[in-house]
């Protein structure tokens, strides 16, 4: 039977806002709130942080250890490398890739993504519903694909792109042929990319804990709807988080 692993990239040492994955919401580390709301899809087999081997990254090694999820440690430069390496040991036969500054994905996004997929291999080796195709809000990508693809990947002199972007050959230009990537496509009110809600910057985090705090007060098991609602009501918090990338 395969085996479908969340794979959570995540590090304290973010060049834009160190330490993002673990500032709080609602008295909890977002990382935690992302694995909390990852544990209920019912398409995973399992949660794993890959993270680095810098000191810097023992509070996360500390949080999974907490948490009872897989943690995983490599290089900080090769996310590939550490991806790869996080399916490896824990037998990833299907990695859901997740980065850490998507802490509010919806799990409903996830086993729809993982059926996607499952129903359309190996006629189609990448599913997402996010960028460059997919029409999701940002900050709440899921892109699945199998181990063994992955490999392939690392085994063939990878860019540093790649080494960066660990699943962008899937759905490069020049991997079409090859991979025949699905993008996943949301009809209305669901289809809004023009939302962010990625964490890179303050104002990002300022907004993601807003929303968080004021959402999960009446439904803890809030989703994708809830968070467009939320955004709409409150532009002028959404709109900070827009202008500081230029948008």
């Amino acid at each position: 039977m395969s085996s479908v692993i969340a794979i959570i990239e995540a590090r304290m040492t973010s060049s834009r806002l160190p330490g993002k994955v673990l500032m709080p919401a609602g008295g909890k580390p977002l990382l935690q709130i992302l694995i909390e709301r990852l544990s209920r899809a019912d398409s995973l087999d399992g949660i794993v942080v890959a993270t680095t081997i810098n000191d810097d990254d023992e509070p996360i090694a500390a949080l999974c250890e907490r948490m009872g999820v897989g943690c995983f440690r490599g290089s900080e430069d090769n996310v590939l490398e550490r991806v790869c390496g996080a399916a490896t040991k824990f037998n990833a036969d299907v990695i859901v890739e997740i980065t850490g500054d998507c802490p509010l994905v919806d799990p409903w996004q996830v086993d729809q993504a993982v059926k996607v997929f499952s129903d359309g291999y190996p006629d189609t080796l990448y599913v997402s519903n996010g960028f460059p195709a997919g029409n999701s809000p940002m900050g709440m990508s899921v892109q699945v694909f199998k181990t063994r693809e992955l490999l392939d990947v690392l085994d063939t002199d990878p860019d540093e792109l790649e080494r960066e972007h660990v699943s962008c050959r899937f759905y490069s230009e020049e991997g079409a042929d090859r991979y025949r990537p699905r993008h996943i496509s949301y009809a209305p009110p669901m289809n809004r990319p023009d939302i962010w809600v990625t964490l890179d910057y303050v104002e990002d985090y300022e907004l993601i804990k807003a929303l968080y705090e004021d959402v999960s007060i009446g439904n803890a098991n809030f989703g994708i709807r809830e968070v467009i609602e939320w955004v709409d009501l409150h532009p002028d918090q959404h709109n900070r988080s827009r202008k500081k990338r230029g948008l």
